[in-house]
């Protein structure tokens, strides 16, 4: 086996280690730092330079040497934080994710700014502790050693190396010998011997337990590792130096064979020996998952969405055989057991690709502190809502809109902190990133309380660009002139906007995802950036309608509920607009069949059916003619195997196996009032020949 077999773990457990030291050093309170927190820093990087190390990556090794160095010192006290330091540190860890990315893609780390960054922890240290972190290693990197071996170990580190001997837990052959042949490249591998229970390894080493510890579990479980330190050992295999009564204890310990058992140490164990023993009931839990390829996730997870149509298929089956009166129990009762466990299947398989929003929420605390100590502002972060769950191809589409987002509304949008001030506002400006579900829907917000957007601002801006605008356009239309290519209101072009580029890129890249961008804003409160995405899982709760002999399904989640319009409750609007009266509430009515061109369809609306739904928070009453029922319906997406149609925001695959196309509400609408408002139809019955061709082929 070859030790780049391990890379992939490697990257992703650094990348993870990163991004906690990240976190850790933006939640550090400089005046009185939490000590928990400096070693968690410190171990982060412990554990990455060890990881580097045995991978030969060792630009990055040197870097995370450099900078545990400097961090030891943080946490025994002998270097005082500052706002300045932790910004370095921070640095550094930006340039060690650089380094592990060139890595990743097999490439050398830049140099520049490898030397640059060590040059300017080097200087720190001479700077504040009057110190080189060439030095020898501090104490806290030594081994564990116990008590009674801990002078006999520092002789040995001084002499050329430390005398550990390593135990592997429960390692097949394959590994075990991965393992060895790692050993080896970290010291003399003086003596081996056991089986895959229990195999121990004596070494000499240069390298601390913590490291060697910290290399092996790239590769296994930290349960399945135990490394003591002992006297030092003759060259030959099985050879121990005479030790002193006192030395005998350690010695015991470290044998082979121990004839206590492994669950009861006897009195002459060590306290590392005995720590060592409670460590499995902790590591069981960090065992409990593993990693799995993406691409592995999504195959289940097609497989699954065949499964429910053909589960779906089935149904119809026994339905039909139902209607020709051949009863058959056990049919039945085993479709409705199928149906059971391939719904609970089903929300097991999509769960596993669901990530909470706290890991896109997680990086906003450095883009928030970079970014406002570049404008001189100050800006108090809140969250809501990180528990909400996102599926991983939205989290990874999402982060780079909303973090142009973000960085807009710091720069537009919260004033000057003297401004603030002066205005009867706090001095720290806030800003609220929130999510959660909202019907079939991901809302996604961005709100701030500073100036607002400036109506007439905008207005005059855009007319110096040449947009076609009038004083009669609602807000909503006026603040979305924001998304216009090239369109800004900045007065000076900084580092963070100004140029007039990224919101018309930033609405592309909802849009693309199949989602749409709201803003609401009220001058000298806020401004509020709403991020609506639709539920793009591949499967969904539907509601399936007919319309004319055309079958549709409405997403279950956007239905309100179904009622008989009356003649009463129709009122007809200016424009050939209808909108029909449902307990006080006025709701504007889209009939499918004239929206679609659906033919042979219900045209009187007191023969139709009126379902209520609703989109982009409004409701709507769509006309028509059946409602035939409740079912899962696996999506397919139409853009990727047709192409983009009008009020269709994806399709499916029916039970009978002919296709049914999913319904766009808001897209719907908006279809509508473009018909209506253009005097002719914009959507011909070529819309719907892939589908008549999809159904006989």
């Amino acid at each position: 086996m070859d030790i780049a077999d391990f890379y992939d773990t490697f990257f992703e457990e650094a990348e993870e280690l990163l991004a906690d030291m990240e976190q850790l050093l933006l939640e550090l309170d400089v005046d009185d730092p939490d000590s928990e927190q400096l070693n968690a820093i410190f171990r982060a990087a412990h554990s990455i330079k060890g990881g580097a190390g045995t991978f030969g990556f060792s630009v990055l090794q040197k870097t995370t040497h450099i900078l545990e160095n400097l961090l030891d010192y943080a946490r025994k006290g002998e270097l005082t934080l500052r706002a300045d330091l932790v910004d370095t540190f921070l640095e550094a860890k930006d340039i060690m994710h650089e380094q592990l990315d060139a890595y990743r893609s097999e490439e050398e780390p830049d140099q520049e700014a490898f030397e640059r960054i060590c040059q300017t922890l080097q200087q720190i240290a001479l700077d504040e502790i009057g110190a080189s972190l060439d030095a020898p290693a501090t104490p806290a990197a030594q081994p564990k050693a116990t008590p009674a071996a801990s002078s006999d170990t520092e002789d040995a580190a001084q002499s050329g190396g430390n005398h550990l001997v390593v135990a592997l837990l429960n390692v097949n052959d394959k590994d075990r010998t991965l393992l060895v042949e790692e050993l080896e490249q970290l010291g003399d591998v003086l003596a081996q011997s056991g089986d895959e229970k229990r195999y121990e390894v004596t070494l000499k080493s240069s390298d601390s337990a913590d490291d060697i510890e910290a290399v092996m579990c790239f590769i296994i479980e930290p349960d399945q590792i135990e490394i003591n330190a002992i006297a030092s050992v003759a060259a030959e295999p099985g050879a121990v130096d005479a030790a002193s009564p006192e030395q005998e204890a350690p010695e015991a310990a470290a044998a082979p064979a121990p004839k206590a058992p492994a669950s009861q140490p006897t009195a002459e164990a060590s306290p590392a020996k005995a720590a060592a023993k409670e460590k499995p009931k902790k590591a069981a839990a960090e065992s409990s998952s593993i990693r799995v390829s993406v691409d592995k996730v999504d195959q289940i997870i097609n497989l699954v969405g065949e499964l429910i149509i053909t589960q779906s298929m089935l149904d119809q089956t026994v339905s039909d055989l139902e209607d020709q009166s051949v009863g058959n129990s056990s049919l039945q009762n085993g479709m409705s057991l199928l149906q059971r466990n391939a719904r609970d299947l089903q929300e097991s398989v999509m769960s596993i690709r669901m990530i909470p929003m706290e890991f896109v929420f997680s990086r906003f605390p450095r883009v928030v502190r970079d970014t406002a100590g570049k404008l001189n502002k100050e800006i108090e972060l809140i969250t809501e809502g990180k528990s909400t769950e996102l599926d991983k191809s939205l989290v990874e589409r999402i982060t780079d809109p909303l973090t142009h987002l973000v960085r807009n509304s710091l720069d537009h949008g919260v004033e000057m902190p003297d401004v603030r001030e002066a205005i009867g506002k706090p001095r720290v400006g806030k800003l609220t990133l929130s999510a959660r579900h909202q019907g079939g829907n991901i809302l996604i917000e961005v709100r701030d309380d500073g100036a607002g957007m400036d109506r007439d601002r905008l207005l005059a801006k855009a007319r110096e660009n040449g947009l076609n605008v009038s004083d009669t356009m609602s807000d909503d239309d006026v603040f979305q002139l924001i998304f216009a290519p090239g369109f800004s209101t900045a007065n000076e072009v900084t580092d963070v906007s100004g140029r007039g580029v990224g919101m018309d890129v930033v609405k592309r890249n909802i849009q693309s995802m199949g989602g749409r961008v709201e803003i609401q804003s009220k001058l000298g409160e806020g401004t509020n950036t709403r991020i609506v995405l639709p539920l793009t899982l591949a499967i969904l709760d539907g509601m399936s309608i007919k319309v004319g002999g055309e079958t549709f399904i409405l997403p279950l989640s956007t239905v309100l509920e179904s009622l008989q319009p009356s003649k009463d409750d129709m009122y007809a609007m200016a424009g050939d607009d209808v909108v029909i009266k449902v307990r006080d509430e006025y709701l504007p009515v889209i009939a499918i069949h004239e929206v679609l061109d659906v033919e042979n369809a219900i045209t009187d609306p007191t023969k139709s059916i009126a379902v209520i739904v609703q989109g982009e928070g409004r409701r709507y009453a769509m006309l028509v003619d059946e409602l035939i029922g409740q079912q899962q319906v696996v999506v397919k997406n139409l853009e990727d195997n047709y192409r983009k149609v009008p009020g269709i925001s994806s399709a499916t695959i029916l039970g009978d196996g002919s296709v049914a196309l999913i319904l766009d509400i808001s897209g719907l609408h908006r279809l509508s009032r473009l018909k209506k408002e253009a005097g002719k139809k914009v959507v011909n019955n070529q819309n719907f020949s892939f589908y008549k061709e999809a159904e006989t082929s």
